[in-house]
């Protein structure tokens, strides 16, 4: 995760971001403009992929200043709550037309999801390893996708296109640990994600 509250954020109201903000996060190294992604392949192929480090530096450009900068204090502040009760009550006080917007992008979102991703960022910046984690997401997608919201969600989407989904739970507080729990939940042990093993078979996602 991204310092501070970025990742959170990202995770609960699944905004996008720009090359700037990508650099500004940490989430990226370099920026390449579309225009030069051929010469640093041509580069790469020519022999340079020895320095890949030197060779992307010598393509990287400036993708100007990053948008959120300006919003990286309320970011950090606004969403730095362990419930999301919280961060919802906070960004109803705050007076600012940023908070607002994420307010209203939050308030489409099923509150099942909103707990979820806030549940599994927690738990999974504890976790010890990439295949912990990816064990997690398995167990997550495997439940979920046998859920009411999910289900709604497509109907909403893809199917009916009405972009007016009926969440079952309705709101935050109806969302208790319990159904949390049974989301979370270990799978049978054949059922579970398992690393691919170096001449066998395994489970992946």
């Amino acid at each position: 995760m991204a310092a501070g509250a970025f990742g959170l954020w990202l995770a609960l109201t699944g905004a996008r971001i720009k090359a700037a903000d990508c650099l500004y996060a940490g989430i990226a190294t370099h920026f390449v403009a579309s225009a030069a992604l051929d010469a640093l392949k041509a580069d790469l192929l020519a022999g340079a992929a020895a320095d890949i480090d030197a060779a992307i530096a010598r393509h990287a450009a400036d993708p100007g200043p990053a948008p959120l900068a300006a919003n990286r204090e309320a970011l950090d502040r606004l969403f730095a709550r362990e419930r999301a009760e919280d961060i919802f009550a906070d960004l109803e006080r705050d007076a600012s037309p940023w908070a607002a917007d994420q307010l209203a992008t939050l308030r489409t979102k099923s509150p099942q999801t909103v707990k979820v991703a806030l549940r599994q960022l927690r738990t999974g910046a504890a976790l010890p390893d990439f295949a912990a984690n990816m064990a997690m997401e398995y167990r997550i997608g495997a439940r979920v996708v046998q859920r009411h919201d999910f289900l709604e969600g497509v109907r909403a989407v893809i199917v009916d296109k009405d972009n007016a989904p009926r969440w079952s739970p309705q709101t935050l507080e109806a969302v208790d640990e319990a159904l949390l729990d049974d989301i979370f939940a270990p799978l049978p042990p054949d059922q579970e994600w398992t690393p691919l093993q170096t001449g066998a078979a395994g489970r992946t996602s």
